[in-house]
Order: C-alpha cells, then structure tokens, then sequence
C-alpha cells in the first residue's frame, strides 16, 4: 500500500513500504499556504523557481537524496527513478527555462510528476514516457505559467495513465493568478473528489479506465 499525500501547489508525499519521496517543495509563506511537514529520503525538483525550490531545507534530513533538475536514471533506496527533460514554456524553455518531468515507482506503484509543463509532450519525452505503464500522473492543469486544462486533457491521452492527480491550480490562499480545477475536470467522466488531502493505492486496486482523484488542500 502507497499513501499519496497533496501537500500543496506541486509538493506531494509518497509514503512507501520503507521510503518516502516528496515532490517539488515550497516553502508555504511565499505562496500564502501552509509549508510542507513531512521530511522525505527522496526529493524531486523538476526546476528551480521559488514554487518549486525554496521549501528543500524544510524536507530534507542528513542523508536525503534530492535530485534537482537532472536528466538520467537512479536507484535509490529501491525506488527507481527517471528524470526526463521537459519545458516550462512552449519555446524550448527561452522563456522560463526546462522543466524536468520524473518517473518513480514505489513499492510497484508507477508514478509520473510533470513539474511546471509547458508544452504537449513531444518525442524528446515520449520517447522515454511511452512505454512506460503510469499509474499515477501528477499534472499541472491551472495555465498562465504550464499548461492549461484543455492541454493537460491532451497530455493525459497522451500518456494514459490509471489515475491522474491534477495540481498546480489555484485553491483558497493561494497567491498565484492561475485557474482552478474545474476546467480541467468538466472534460471527464471518471472524477472522484476526496474530502482529503490523501489517498492510499495499490497496483491491485488500480482502476480500469483512467480516473482522476481530485484532492482537497486546506492550506
């Protein structure tokens, strides 16, 4: 059993069996929410800007392992990890520079954060993506500054995950003139939204067509 906890904007935990892996951390007062409380043996910084970055020293412990804006592949403490290039813009980046997407799996589990995306995907990243069996996307859905809901719809075909996770879009608090998640989950069928910030899964209990669970953030 994996437990995903939404800690804000694009920061999640993912408890394992043995590990926990902890996304994109704020630091919660630049944003105006509440900072992350849960200190990772992984994290993952798909870029460098203050949303994403500046709350690094309020998830980590001595021996954490943080990967930050890298390309390759990893093993650490059993969970595999595989940093692919992306953009934060839909001009290779001379806007607002890369963006990196990671593919892990826990405890059999298979997830895909795409950070800040800004742009469909396109072969430098499905060339790594798409074989790859995703069950749990995290995606960025609000627009301004990655892409919007009817984008990130199209990055969902594109990828075909079982359950997708929107993030990225505003809640009560929030200071970031982004859009909320209603766009983006008018276009499906298959919408369950929790009264949590969490949610627990495994490979058995996976639905059978693509699902998106839609967190509740009190920050």
């Amino acid at each position: 059993m994996v437990k995903v906890q939404w800690l804000g904007h694009a920061c999640f935990a993912i408890y394992g069996k043995d590990v926990v892996v902890i996304t994109d951390p704020h630091n919660g007062e630049d944003l105006g929410i509440r900072p992350p409380n849960v200190k990772g043996d992984i994290v993952l910084i798909s870029h460098g800007h203050y949303d994403h970055y500046n709350g690094l020293e309020l998830v980590t412990k001595p021996d954490t392992k943080v990967i930050d804006s890298e390309e390759g592949e990893w093993e650490v403490k059993g969970v595999k990890i595989i940093g692919v290039r992306a953009y934060h813009d839909k001009s290779y980046g001379e806007i607002r520079g890369e963006n990196y997407i990671y593919y892990f799996v826990v405890d059999d589990v298979a997830f895909c954060h795409l950070g800040d995306l800004g742009h469909l995907l396109e072969d430098e990243q499905l060339n790594v993506l798409k074989d790859k069996e995703i069950d749990v996307l995290f995606i960025p859905v609000g627009g301004v500054f990655t892409i919007d809901h009817k984008e990130a719809k199209s990055v969902v075909e594109q990828l075909k995950p079982k359950i997708v996770v929107p993030m990225h879009y505003k809640v009560a608090k929030l200071r970031l003139p982004i859009s909320g998640v209603e766009p983006f989950i008018k276009q499906f069928d298959n919408v369950e939204t929790l009264d949590s910030d969490s949610f627990e899964v495994t490979k058995e209990t996976l639905p059978e067509r693509t699902k998106v669970i839609v967190l509740t953030y009190t920050g």
